[in-house]
């Protein structure tokens, strides 16, 4: 198949359909209309970008098949699919009239109209979710309205298939929704739902009813913000609307899912009632409405652009007014399920209060709905200040300790990116900005654009606290202890409350071996935070290592009784699986990778899940899944620091698990080269080794992690090493050790 673009021209082919011209263009690739000339028929032929190599293509294929699975007259017909090697192409039906878009204005004085509309898509969305197929980006743009009046669905051609098992949200290059239509599940990584687009479908209702979208001023990062701080009880509504009406687009476009309407079927059903009332209730119109009755003051007319003292007035639970200022409600990133605070209003505070506030909340990042106040403080500010630089990197600083946490969603990294790099835009002398920049690059793996970014920070404010914690992090990720140390000093003498650099100090002694002083420093952050859930488990991991089991899983279950968090269980978990309690450490390893109570994204918490099952009978294909998932959600992170050792050992671990002797060691000496003094990175390069059939480097490996201070107990305990032990090698070190 031979295919030449020529844009603008009627010469260009692909196989033995002829392009005539371009009909749009997008994220997904061009949209053609084309003649076939083999059927003699128009059609319209959408070439595709493609990512992801082939495992993009056979995606692309099956999404192009479920989409040609729809049989309801409202999705455009899917003809046949092609691929040339080099590109992929869809040939569907073309569809003859305009969008949504252009009959904006008309249904807006037009009620009953706008209602059919929206009948008509969610009778065909009801059956594509019967389906289990979502689209995931409706809009006016992608609503065809043919010349009688039918409406086509666009774009259903790379609709989404809902996989009940799925873990992953989605990645940023799936998120291609227009934000205006987006629910706020959606830009918090959530993947689409039917949910999802009932919200979306509510937002095109809202825009046929008002004549605009919800936040027509705002674009890009503003407008994210705007739909994530805000609740659609808090839009402007014509003062005339139908009180029914109004409910049906408040539950459509309910932040709460549990709130939103659970099926197309429902809001077709709220419809209905709509239209048998519909002849009764009061409409507006392009001209004067109806005369006074007996007592009433004349009818106020209405404009298809509302203004705030024209705006509906609701319940004052759901809306608070300060000087003529709609403020916005709380924001909540909790992803299941949805905290309170996601619909919570807040009172008004200045700029600089909320500010503070804000900051104030990210010291205290692991504390419950402590990320998500942050981000209720700064979004406030930015839904009237869009350009606020403060709150911009505030924002970015809060995206990151979201990505760092339990999420570990490259959604949160992609918009922690975006924030740092407005606020440096809008004020590069800000210390903050570039304390925002910094974290942004430690987790991208960028360490010397990290320690620049930190060091400019730390010259604009020698005291930030952001931007004294990422510079720390950075050294001890480069293994850098000496200057670590030397910041640690300064960071807790400077701020003798802050527990953030005691847990750093200890993180610096837990990386060297000395347990002792790793207890001490981590008791001494809960000493100054006894609500730190992170805390108890960084000091049940040192007490592990010290073999004082008991205290650990004592110290978890403080823990645990105040909060569940995907750290606490990791470290539940290794504590019972250093016990042989396999069964026991499985479950809380499910735990700390569930949506609810950990997070699915942490390639950490699917080793450890794979190691556990792989202990249990009949459980060996489900871990072959699970470090396969680990070794997938490590990729991203390795390729972006390559030299990483921690990476290295990892993916070498899990490569021989799975049996790929070469990988496993080629990834753990790489590792232990990079990083030969640290204790930990010995122990999983010889734990490779053994696995990999190499009894004589792993035992030299685990000689190096001893002296290094590896407790002999860890290794005692490890059931992989069971025949090595045996070893009479081994056996001597033992000796020796227990000297």
């Amino acid at each position: 198949m031979a295919y030449t673009l020529a844009p603008n021209t009627n010469v260009a082919s692909v196989g033995h359909y002829e392009l005539r011209q371009c009909l749009g263009e997008g994220g997904y690739g061009q949209v053609y209309e084309a003649w076939d000339q083999l059927l003699y028929r128009s059609v319209a032929l959408k070439c595709l970008a493609i990512t992801g190599g082939e495992a993009g293509r056979e995606q692309l294929i099956r999404e192009a098949r479920l989409a040609a699975s729809l049989q309801h007259l409202a999705f455009v017909n899917i003809f046949g699919f092609e691929d040339d090697g080099r590109s992929q192409y869809i040939v569907m039906e073309l569809v003859r009239g305009s969008t949504l878009r252009d009959h904006v204005a008309e249904c807006a004085s037009n009620i009953t109209r706008a209602l059919d509309i929206i009948d008509q898509v969610a009778a065909a969305m009801a059956e594509a979710h019967a389906s289990n197929l979502v689209h995931g980006d409706l809009k006016p743009s992608n609503l065809m309205l043919e010349p009688g009046g039918t409406v086509r669905i666009l774009d259903f051609g790379l609709a989404r298939h809902i996989d009940p098992l799925a873990t992953q949200s989605g990645a940023p290059e799936d998120a291609q929704g227009t934000i205006a239509y987006m629910a706020p599940e959606r830009l918090v990584g959530l993947p689409s739902s039917a949910a999802t687009d009932i919200y979306a479908l509510g937002v095109v209702l809202y825009q046929l009813v008002t004549g605009e979208r919800p936040f027509a001023s705002l674009n890009g990062l503003a407008l994210a913000s705007a739909h994530m701080h805000s609740s659609a009880q808090q839009w402007q509504f014509p003062v005339h609307l139908d009180p029914d009406l109004l409910q049906l687009i408040l539950a459509m476009c309910a932040r709460d899912t549990s709130l939103r309407l659970q099926s197309m079927s429902a809001v077709r059903a709220r419809i209905a009632v709509l239209r048998g009332t519909a002849a009764a209730a009061p409409r507006p119109g392009p001209g004067p409405g109806p005369g006074p009755g007996p007592g009433q003051g004349p009818a106020p007319t209405y404009s298809p652009t509302p203004r705030w003292w024209r705006t509906r007035r609701l319940p004052r639970r759901a809306m608070l007014l300060g000087s003529g200022v709609l403020l916005l409600a709380a924001a909540a990133f909790a992803l299941v399920p949805l905290a309170p605070a996601w619909q919570a209003p807040i009172a008004w505070r200045s700029d600089s209060a909320l500010m503070q506030s804000g900051l104030e909340s990210l010291r205290h990042t692991d504390r419950d709905g402590a990320i998500e106040q942050a981000l209720q403080q700064f979004g406030a500010i930015l839904a009237h200040h869009p350009n606020h630089a403060g709150a911009t990197a505030g924002q970015s600083l809060a995206y990151s300790m979201r990505y760092v946490g339990d999420g570990r969603d490259e959604t949160w990294l992609t918009r922690a990116a975006t924030g740092a790099a407005l606020a440096l835009r809008e004020n590069d002398q800000l210390a903050l900005a570039h304390a925002a920049q910094s974290w942004v690059a430690a987790l991208q793996g960028r360490g010397a654009d990290a320690l620049a970014a930190a060091d400019r920070a730390l010259a604009l404010d020698p005291d930030d606290v952001s931007a004294l914690h990422a510079k720390i992090n950075v050294l001890l990720r480069m293994q850098r202890h000496d200057a670590a140390s030397e910041l640690i000093v300064r960071a807790r003498t400077r701020w003798p409350r802050e527990r953030t650099f005691a847990d750093l100090d200890g993180t610096l002694h837990f990386q060297q071996g000395d347990y002792v002083g790793a207890e001490q420093a981590f008791r001494q952050g809960l000493q100054l935070e006894p609500d730190a859930v992170l805390g108890y488990a960084n000091l049940s991991a040192a007490l592990s290592r010290l073999g004082r089991g008991n205290e650990a899983l004592s110290v978890l279950q403080q823990g645990l009784r105040m909060q569940p968090s995907g750290a606490l269980y990791t470290n539940l978990g290794a504590a019972l699986f250093a016990r042989g309690d396999f069964l026991g450490a499985s479950t809380a390893f499910e735990h700390a990778v569930s949506s609810v109570k950990g997070g699915p994204n942490d390639y950490l918490k699917w080793a450890n899940l794979a190691d556990a099952l792989s202990w249990l009978p009949g459980r060996e294909q489900a871990a072959r899944d699970a470090y396969r998932r680990a070794m997938q959600l490590l990729q991203p992170m390795l390729a972006r620091a390559p030299d990483d050792p921690t990476f290295l050992t990892r993916m070498g671990l899990y490569a021989a698990h799975l049996g790929n002797v070469p990988d496993a060691l080629k990834w753990a000496e790489r590792g232990a080269a990079v990083a030969p003094t640290n204790p930990d990175v010995r122990f999983r390069a010889a734990l490779a080794n053994e696995l990999s059939g190499k009894r004589n480097a792993a035992l030299a490996h685990l000689v190096s992690a001893t002296d290094l201070g590896y407790p002999l107990s860890a290794i005692e305990s490890e059931p992989e090493l069971v025949a090595l032990r045996r070893d009479s090698r081994y056996q001597t070190l033992a000796m020796e050790n227990k000297r």
